[in-house]
C-alpha cells in the first residue's frame, strides 16, 4: 500500500492506517487522491512528492504557488488531540511556529497551507539533546505568549481526563502489568494537575525535537501542535519523554534542568513527568522503572 493508483503515500502514514485497522480510516486513505488534487487546484499549487517517511495521520508534501512561494500542504486526519491546530497556528501568528496560509475542514479531514522550512531539518538531527533543551525552552516561552480564547481552545483538563480513562481501562483488561500503587498516584495526578495550575496558557502539548524545524525566517520554527489551554508546565513533558537516555539516568535531574531553563516549579514538573510515565507505561514499559524512581514518597 506504499501508493494508491501511482499516488506516493508516507511509508509512517501506511503503517499507521494499516495497524489502526480502522475501516473509515481505510476509506479516508482512498480518498487522498482526490483530495490532494481539489486543494491542488483550489489553490493553484503545484506540489512535489510527500515527505518521507512522514508522521502517522497526514499526507504532507511540498508545495508551490504562482507567486512562486514555498509552501507545504498538509492533508490530514481530523483526530481528536489535532482538532485545533490552524486555529493555534493562527492565534500564534508565526511568533515561534511555521505560519498558517490558508486551511479547510470537513468531518474526517483538515487541510492546511502552510510555510515552508528551509532547510526544514529537525532540531534533533543536529544537535546532541543538553543543546536541544534551551532551543525547545526558548520555542516554548514565545508560545506561551499568545492569548487563547477559552472559547475556541479545549482545556487540557479535557486530554488528561481521557487519557486516564483509556488507561485504566486498559489495565482494568490486563491486571498485573503495573503496581496497583504507582498507577493510582500517577492517575490521580493525570486528572488533578490539570484544576490546580495558577497560569493557563495557550499549549503546544506535543513539542519535541522531531517538531522544531530549522527555518530561513527564524532559526527554529515549531511545526504540528496539538492546542489546549492548561498548565505551562506540562508543555515541557514530550520533549523530557523523547530524551530516553538522560530519562533513564536522572529523571528527575532532568526535570530540574528544564523547569530551570523555564523558570518553572521543579517539583510540579516533576508531578506531571511521573504521571506521564505512568500513562505511558502500557505501551512503554521502560518508563515503568522511570516512574518508579520519581513517584511521591
Amino acid at each position: 500500500m506504499g501508493d494508491v493508483t501511482g499516488f506516493v503515500l508516507p511509508e509512517n502514514l501506511v503503517d499507521s492506517v494499516r495497524a489502526d485497522r480502522s475501516p473509515q480510516r481505510d476509506a479516508w486513505l482512498a480518498t487522498l487522491p482526490r483530495l490532494v488534487d481539489e486543494f491542488a487546484d483550489r489553490w493553484s499549487l503545484a506540489i512535489g512528492p510527500p515527505f518521507q517517511p512522514g508522521g502517522q495521520c497526514a499526507w504532507v508534501a511540498p508545495a508551490s504557488d504562482g507567486a512562486g512561494r514555498e509552501l507545504v500542504l498538509k492533508v490530514a486526519w481530523r483526530h481528536d488531540e489535532a482538532l485545533h491546530e490552524a486555529e493555534g497556528l493562527r492565534a500564534w501568528d508565526g511568533d515561534g511556529t511555521v505560519r498558517l496560509y490558508d486551511h479547510a475542514t470537513d468531518d474526517t479531514t483538515s487541510v492546511l497551507l502552510l510555510e515552508r522550512c528551509r532547510p526544514g531539518t529537525a532540531l534533533g538531527e543536529v544537535l546532541p539533546e543538553v543543546q536541544q533543551d534551551p532551543i525547545v525552552a526558548g520555542v516554548l516561552r514565545r508560545l506561551w505568549r499568545a492569548q487563547g480564547d477559552p472559547a475556541q481552545f479545549r482545556p487540557l483538563q479535557v486530554m488528561c481526563d481521557a487519557w486516564a480513562t483509556e488507561f485504566q481501562e486498559r489495565l482494568a483488561d490486563t491486571p498485573g502489568r503495573l503496581d496497583p500503587g504507582l498507577a493510582r498516584a500517577g492517575i490521580r495526578l493525570l486528572r488533578t494537575l490539570p484544576a490546580t495550575a495558577d497560569r493557563r496558557v495557550l499549549l503546544c502539548t506535543d513539542l519535541h525535537a522531531g517538531n522544531i524545524l530549522a527555518a530561513d525566517r527564524e532559526p527554529w520554527l515549531a511545526i504540528d501542535p496539538k492546542p489546549y489551554l492548561g498548565d505551562p508546565t506540562y508543555d515541557a513533558v514530550q520533549h523530557l519523554l523523547n530524551c530516553q537516555q538522560r530519562l533513564m539516568a536522572d529523571p528527575a535531574g532532568l526535570a530540574s534542568r528544564m523547569a530551570d531553563l523555564l523558570e518553572l516549579d521543579a517539583g510540579r514538573l516533576t508531578q506531571w513527568l511521573f504521571a506521564r510515565c505512568v500513562q505511558e507505561s502500557l505501551d512503554h514499559p521502560v518508563l515503568r522503572e522511570v516512574a518508579a524512581r520519581l513517584a511521591p514518597a
